[in-house]
């Protein structure tokens, strides 16, 4: 006989896909908003207060929060119709150190394998030529 759920795992998975309401992400984690700027998670928060702190004491210069940073440029078809929009990188901070420029991204163990942010993370370094730091929490 067939099963209800065949292809869940567990009861629990069962549950994340069977939610009512608003839909949580595969990572749970508790988002913050402070004055005005949302952060994704507590880790990302803190960091933020470290850079500000840098950057007030001169160490860092042009902090920015969730900077966009196109990874793929949109597809045109021989006709000029778009076939594919562009794609974009959102890091979590960039700012400008000894003159370069740093690109940084809050990640658990757990997020840093997940294969989207490597794809994502490889294209940027592919096609903008910009490492981005992972900041381990």
């Amino acid at each position: 006989m067939f099963s209800e759920r065949p292809y869940y795992n567990t009861d629990m998975e069962y549950y994340h896909f069977r939610s009512f309401g608003k839909q949580r992400g595969k990572i749970a984690h508790e988002s913050i908003k402070v004055n005005g700027r949302s952060f994704d998670s507590r880790a990302e928060y803190e960091r933020w207060l470290e850079l500000r702190d840098l950057e007030q004491r001169g160490v860092i210069s042009e902090l920015k929060d969730h900077p966009q940073f196109e990874i793929i440029p949109r597809q045109v078809g021989p006709d000029g119709n778009v076939l594919f929009r562009n794609a974009k990188y959102t890091a979590d901070f960039s700012y400008i150190r000894d003159g370069k420029l740093v690109v940084e991204d809050v990640k658990s163990e757990f997020t840093r394998q997940e294969k989207d942010y490597i794809l994502r993370r490889k294209l940027m370094l592919f096609h903008n030529g910009i490492y981005v730091t992972e900041v381990i929490r």
